[in-house]
C-alpha cells in the first residue's frame, strides 16, 4: 500500500482516506501500540467503508509504520498530537472513532478535545493506562531497575523508555470520571491476554455517558481479528453509520 503523507512540523505522518458520502459520519481508525494501518482491522474496516461509500481514515502515528520518527522518542502525548493534527487536517464533520487497544486511549482524549464532532467511539480491547496499569505496575524489580537505569527495555515487540511510562502519566483516564458524552461501544475478548476484560468494566464506570455497552466475547483474545469478531464490530458500527 502507497500512503499519502501529511507533513507537519519535523515530520511526516503516513495516511491513507476514502472519500464517501460526505452527507454521512465518516470512520477513523486509531491503531495500537507499535502496530500500523496496513493490520487485519484496519484493513476490514477499509474494504467495509468502501463498499457502503462512507469515507474512510487510517493512519501511522510517528514512529509506526511509514511514518517518520524513532520509537524511543514516543509518548503517548506526541502520539495523541499525531491524532489531533490528522483529525483537524484531515477531516471534516462527524466522525465515529474506532480505537484499537492503545488508539482506544488516543479515541477517548480526542473525544474529550474534538465533543462536538465525535459522534460516537468504538473501542477494541481499548486500553487507557496500559503503560501505568498493565505495563509499570506488572514489571518485576529486576525491570523496573533496568527500566530506570537504562532508560530502556525489551518489550518484545517494541521498546518500552522510560520517557513513555513518566509521560503517560500526564494523561491517565480511570482515575477519575472520564468526560465523554458520545455513545461509547466497547469490544472486549475475555481471553486477552494483554488487556483483562476487567479494564473494559473500568472504562464503562468511569464514562460520564449514559450510552455505553460492552459486548464481551468468550473466546475472543487481543487482537480480534476472526472473521466472526470483524462481522460484530462492524455491526456494532452500522447503529452510527
Amino acid at each position: 500500500m502507497t500512503p499519502d503523507f501529511h507533513t507537519l512540523p519535523e515530520r511526516r505522518i503516513a495516511y491513507q482516506r476514502l472519500t464517501g458520502d460526505k452527507t454521512r459520519a465518516s470512520v477513523i481508525f486509531l491503531g495500537g501500540f507499535a502496530s500500523d494501518m496496513t493490520g487485519t482491522k484496519a484493513s476490514f474496516l477499509h474494504d467495509r467503508c468502501a463498499k457502503a461509500n462512507i469515507s474512510f481514515l487510517r493512519f501511522d502515528y510517528r514512529a509506526h509504520g511509514q511514518s517518520d520518527g524513532d520509537f524511543k522518542d514516543g509518548t503517548i502525548g506526541a502520539w495523541f498530537d499525531d491524532a489531533c493534527a490528522v483529525f483537524d487536517d484531515l477531516t471534516r464533520g462527524d466522525q465515529i472513532l474506532v480505537g484499537s487497544s492503545m488508539g482506544g486511549w488516543l479515541a477517548l482524549l480526542l473525544a474529550m478535545k474534538r465533543p462536538e464532532r465525535v459522534k460516537a467511539l468504538v473501542g477494541i480491547a481499548a486500553a487507557p493506562d496500559f503503560t501505568e496499569d498493565l505495563m509499570w505496575l506488572g514489571m518485576s524489580l529486576e525491570q523496573r531497575t533496568a527500566l530506570e537505569r537504562d532508560g530502556f527495555i525489551d518489550g518484545g515487540y517494541a521498546p518500552i523508555t522510560m520517557k513513555l511510562i513518566e509521560e503517560a502519566r500526564q494523561h491517565l483516564l480511570l482515575k477519575a470520571k472520564i468526560p465523554v458524552t458520545c455513545p461509547v461501544r466497547l469490544l472486549q475478548g475475555l481471553n486477552d491476554t494483554d488487556v483483562p476484560w476487567q479494564h473494559a468494566l473500568r472504562i464503562m464506570e468511569n464514562v460520564v455517558s449514559e450510552d455505553v455497552r460492552l459486548t464481551l466475547i468468550k473466546e475472543g483474545d487481543h487482537r480480534l481479528n476472526r472473521d466472526e469478531d470483524l462481522k460484530l464490530l462492524w455491526r456494532m458500527m452500522t447503529e452510527f453509520l
